[in-house]
Order: C-alpha cells, then sequence, then structure tokens
C-alpha cells in the first residue's frame, strides 16, 4: 500500500512539473520590437485601442468590413501591430486577439465575442499567423455563416477542415524562405480551400517576418526586407478584404 501511495505521488508531482514547464514554456514569447510598440500610438488615421484585445480602428471612414487576426504560436500579440495599422488605415476595423497561454489552439472561438461586441461591422474576414491562421480556418469550419473572408499567413487548415464548398474569399501568403511551414504544405491544403483562393508566393520572405519579433529557432534567413514583407502581406490582406466589402 506505501509502494502504491509513493508512487502515486511521484506521477503526481511528475505530472505538476510537466504542466508547470509547459505554462512558463508558452509564457514566455518573444520580446516584440520596436516597430511593434511604435505602432500602438494612435495616428492621423487610425486610433488604437489596448483592452482585452488591440484595437486598430480607422478615422474618418464610415467602414463596416472588420479583420480579425489571431497570433502566431508564442508570439506576443504586440508584434503584428504594425500589420494591423497598416491594415486599418487602408479602411478596415483590426482587431488582435490576444490568446491564452499565447496559442491560438486554446481559443479558437474568441472571434466570437469580437464579432458580438462590433455590431456595427456588418462584414467579418479572420486571419492569423502559423498556428494562429489554422485555427482561423478552424473556426471558420466551426461557425461558417459568421466569416466572409480569410488570410492565412505562412499557415494551413487542420488536417480535419474542409473549406472547400465555403463561398468566402481566401489568400494564402508564404515566404519561400520559411523555414517552418514548408511550401509543400501550403500547395497540400489548397486542397483544403475554396478553389477561388488567391495565392500571394513571396520570394525571400521567411516565417518571423509575418510579425516584428524578431527571428525565430528553425526558420530561414530572409532575403527581403522586414518592411517589404509587411507591405506585401498588407497588399494581398487588403487586397481580400476588398472583395468581400
Amino acid at each position: 500500500m506505501r509502494r502504491r501511495y509513493i508512487i502515486t505521488i511521484a506521477v503526481s508531482i511528475t505530472l505538476i512539473m510537466v504542466i508547470s514547464g509547459f505554462i512558463v514554456w508558452a509564457e514566455t514569447p518573444s520580446e516584440p520590437m520596436p516597430q511593434a510598440y511604435n505602432a500602438l500610438q494612435s495616428s492621423t488615421n487610425v486610433t488604437v485601442l489596448q483592452d482585452q484585445w488591440l484595437v486598430f480602428e480607422p478615422n474618418k471612414i464610415n467602414y463596416t468590413t472588420g479583420f480579425i487576426f489571431y497570433p502566431g504560436g508564442r508570439v506576443n500579440p504586440l508584434a503584428y501591430a504594425p500589420y494591423a495599422h497598416a491594415i486599418a488605415a487602408k479602411g478596415y476595423f483590426a482587431v488582435i486577439v490576444p490568446m491564452p497561454l499565447n496559442l491560438a489552439v486554446f481559443g479558437i472561438n474568441k472571434a466570437n465575442d469580437v464579432i458580438s461586441t462590433y455590431s456595427n461591422v456588418t462584414s467579418w474576414a479572420i486571419g492569423g499567423h502559423s498556428l494562429g491562421g489554422s485555427m482561423a480556418a478552424q473556426f471558420i469550419q466551426d461557425n461558417p455563416d459568421k466569416i466572409e473572408g480569410l488570410a492565412l499567413w505562412a499557415s494551413y487548415p487542420p488536417s480535419e477542415v474542409d473549406l472547400t464548398e465555403l463561398d468566402i474569399k481566401v489568400v494564402t501568403i508564404y515566404g519561400t524562405n520559411d523555414g517552418l511551414v514548408s511550401n509543400q504544405q501550403i500547395n497540400e491544403s489548397r486542397g483544403q480551400l475554396p478553389p477561388t483562393t488567391i495565392e500571394v508566393e513571396l520570394n525571400g520572405g521567411n516565417h518571423a517576418q509575418f510579425g516584428w519579433y524578431g527571428s525565430q529557432s528553425g526558420d530561414n534567413p530572409a532575403t527581403m526586407s522586414h518592411k517589404q514583407q509587411q507591405d506585401l502581406t498588407v497588399k494581398a490582406t487588403v487586397t481580400m478584404l476588398e472583395q468581400i466589402e
């Protein structure tokens, strides 16, 4: 009996250590770069609000279309502020959604709260980087009547997700130098997306430059500038938003 008790205690301690280690790992994302903090400042064209979400609201524009963004795994949501700020400057309401433990898999349905809060927005698109994009695709499958567009940044749908029959606009954007999501994975996922999906290949772009958080282990060096990768990604995403506006 005593031996069984000792084993139970040992297993419990091990589980606690594993869970604690996972939480510490998940809650220590990369530090955002200075450009990310700069983009949190309101400007002539965009008002930035920081509360439960990072909200980027166009000024002097009667917007009706919104873009919900899910961050990549273990990436500080602030790292995507320059992208969201640039999208809002084009006239689209943009919301970055922080995730539990910085992992979108634990917050797939967070977009529902955004949609119900901002009832003035009549058309919604969703997107995300890497894991965030995958969970955005999952959200659409679970909520097909709420979303009209999807932007995948270095991302692809989970294997069980099939969006081929949905009447939505989709753009998949990826870098040729991505060391974490291969071009083969992107290509293979096309069978899960609508036939009208637009594919945008960024020659020389990598994985980490879809946000402003520095280099990422396992990624390849980019041969295009960070700003150029942002500009092309924003342009392709805005083109998708224009189609649902």
